[in-house]
C-alpha cells in the first residue's frame, strides 16, 4: 500500500508536468525553430532527440549521477560552459541563416546544412544533455511526488521519470504540429528572416543566461 502512493500523486504529477512544458525554454524554442525551419520531420527528429536527452537525465538522476553534478562545483561549471557554447553556437547558425534570407520551412538546418534524420536528434540531444539545470531540476522535482518511505525509491523515480519523458514528448509532438500548420502560411520573406533572427537572438539569449547560471537545485 505504501509503494502505491507515488500513484496516486500522478494527476498532480501530470498536470506539474504539463505547465513545465508550456513554459518556455531552450526545449520549446529548438522545436518550434527547427519545425518551423525544416519541416515536420526535423521538428520530429529534433523532439526525439530532446527526449532521449530527458531520458537519459532520468537515469543519471536515479543513480545518482546528477547529485555528483549538484555537488562538484567544477563538473557543473564544464557541462555549463559546454552547453552555453552550443546553444550560442546554434543562435548564431539562425541569425547567419535570417541575413543570408533562408526562408523558414526550408528544408535547410540551422547552418544551410540539407536536413538530416540523425543531425536533428543529435542536435535535440546535445541541446538537453549539455543543460546541467535538467538534470538538477530531475533531482528536485521528481523525488517530491515519492514517498519518504517509499522501499524502492528508485523505480518509483524511474516509473515517474518515464511519465515525465512520455508526456513531454507528447507535447513536443502537437507543437510540431501547431509550428508546422502556421509555418504553412504564406509569410512574407522579410517576416521570415525577422522570425529567424528573433530565435537566433533568444538562443543567444539563453546561452547567456546558461553561462551565468549558478549551481543551485532550484536556479
Amino acid at each position: 500500500m505504501v509503494e502505491a502512493a507515488w500513484t496516486q500523486q500522478l494527476p498532480l504529477f501530470m498536470a506539474a508536468v504539463l505547465v513545465l512544458n508550456a513554459t518556455p525554454g531552450v526545449d520549446v524554442l529548438l522545436t518550434v525553430a527547427r519545425s518551423a525551419q525544416g519541416g515536420a520531420r526535423a521538428g520530429l527528429m529534433a523532439a526525439l532527440g530532446i527526449s532521449a536527452g530527458c531520458a537519459l537525465h532520468t537515469l543519471a538522476a536515479a543513480f545518482g549521477l546528477a547529485a555528483l553534478l549538484a555537488w562538484s562545483a567544477a563538473a557543473f561549471a564544464l557541462i555549463k560552459w559546454l552547453g552555453a557554447a552550443y546553444l550560442l553556437w546554434l543562435g548564431i547558425g539562425m541569425l547567419r541563416a535570417a541575413w543570408r534570407g533562408a526562408a523558414p520551412g526550408a528544408a535547410a538546418a540551422a547552418g544551410a546544412a540539407p536536413y538530416s534524420a540523425a543531425a536533428e536528434f543529435r542536435r535535440g540531444l546535445l541541446s538537453n544533455l549539455l543543460n546541467p539545470k535538467v538534470a538538477l531540476f530531475m533531482l528536485a522535482f521528481v523525488p517530491q511526488f515519492i514517498p519518504a518511505h517509499s522501499a524502492h525509491p528508485t523505480l518509483a523515480f524511474l516509473a515517474l521519470g518515464l511519465v515525465f519523458v512520455l508526456q513531454s514528448l507528447l507535447f513536443l509532438l502537437v507543437l510540431v504540429q501547431v509550428t508546422v500548420r502556421v509555418a504553412r502560411l504564406q509569410m512574407p520573406a522579410r517576416g521570415g528572416r525577422l522570425l529567424q533572427a528573433g530565435g537566433g537572438v533568444l538562443f543567444v539569449a539563453l546561452a547567456a543566461r546558461l553561462a551565468f547560471t549558478r549551481l543551485d537545485p532550484q536556479g
